[in-house]
């Protein structure tokens, strides 16, 4: 089964390794059939540490690697 990759702007990155990346997702509500945005964050594992805050970056999907950690930090689209 192919690993999941999303996009995701990095909202916090004090923690030592961890990224915290906000994914937005777009859809259609079912009975209003009006466009909705949702929003999940996501704990990611980045081994260099060269993200900041405002960053737009993709992060996949892979084993855990802690409690909270069950991303990787692919690579970074554009900085802010």
């Amino acid at each position: 089964m192919p690993k999941r990759i999303l996009q995701g702007v990095v909202v916090s990155d004090k923690q030592e390794k961890t990224l915290v990346v906000k994914v937005e997702r777009r859809f259609t509500h079912p009975l209003l059939k009006k466009t909705v945005r949702r929003s999940k964050n996501y704990h990611a594992h980045d081994e260099t540490k060269n993200f900041k805050v405002g960053d737009h970056v993709s992060i996949e999907e892979t084993k855990p690697i802690s409690k909270l950690k069950r991303w990787i930090v692919v690579n970074s689209e554009a900085k802010a």
